[in-house]
């Protein structure tokens, strides 16, 4: 869907990015995430593709795996700008979840 913004800065350190977060139901019905990614809005005028990597949170051991599966409660992040943010991700263990490829049109 169409976004329509304008920004302003002297310093492209930080640069805006659009975070996906991606839900659906499980073999139960539940509505749990299925992916995560992030990426940075492109800032030169044109028409851009952009391919991103999704994943999701996992537990960390077998027996929360099973717990979770089993209640329908899946690991999930609480607040969303852990995944436009890259400190504290690497202790985080994720899986790969697919890819959803993303068009701007910047003007």
């Amino acid at each position: 869907f169409p976004l329509d913004i304008t920004f302003k800065s002297t310093n492209p350190f930080g640069w805006p990015q659009i975070v996906l977060s991606v839900y659906g139901p499980d073999f139960f019905g539940h509505d749990v995430v299925r992916g995560y990614g992030a990426v940075h809005v492109p800032f030169t005028p044109g028409r851009h593709r952009r391919t991103i990597a999704m994943f999701v949170p996992e537990s960390t051991s077998r027996l929360q795996q099973f717990i979770s599966w089993f209640t329908g409660r899946r690991p999930e992040f609480t607040d969303p700008r852990v995944v436009a943010q890259g400190e504290g991700r690497e202790v985080t263990r994720v899986r790969s979840q697919g890819f959803v490829t993303i068009s701007f049109n910047i003007m």
